[in-house]
């Protein structure tokens, strides 16, 4: 009597590991660009969570905080925040002000004299200002600012991104 002997031969598992090479390019550029819209949500949620903050702070005191802001026009870029920035949020109206985006760049916060309007601004991915961006509506692209003003989006992240 012959034994037969089990396993696998080569051509089989060469056509596994062929399945899983087409699995995983197709995978893998959906898995990055799912990071990178979740980093665009949290920052998103966190320059709403500050400009609550921002806006009760507001409310009680008529005017928005000062936070290490420069003088400037309003749609000019503020400073960076810092860790000295909304001191005076702190612990009051928020307990710890969110001062880096998804990407890990600090936000740029403006509220220009006499302190009546404000905006916050995330550099997106690219960490860099986007002069030419600048304006209204949605955005496609990871490296575009999202920019945050006196209660609304004025440009933010919507559809498939590149």
């Amino acid at each position: 009597m012959k034994k037969r002997e089990s396993g696998f031969t080569l051509i089989e598992l060469l056509i596994v590991i062929a399945i899983i090479g087409i699995l995983a390019a197709i995978a893998i550029p959906n898995l990055l660009s799912a990071v990178q819209r979740g980093k665009q949500k949290r920052t998103m949620a966190d320059m709403r969570t500050l400009a609550t903050a921002i806006e009760a702070y507001a409310v009680d005191n008529n005017n928005y905080i000062a936070g290490a802001c420069n003088a400037g026009l309003f749609t000019d870029y503020g400073t960076p925040t810092t860790a000295t920035s909304f001191t005076g949020l702190t612990p009051t109206y928020i307990a710890s002000a969110p001062r880096n985006d998804g990407w890990g760049t600090a936000f740029s916060y403006n509220s220009p004299s006499p302190q009546d309007k404000y905006n916050i601004i995330s550099y997106g991915r690219d960490k860099l200002k986007e002069s030419t961006s600048r304006g209204c509506g949605t955005t496609t692209d990871f490296n575009d600012d999202i920019i945050y003003s006196n209660g609304t989006f004025l440009q933010w992240p919507e559809g498939t991104q590149q």
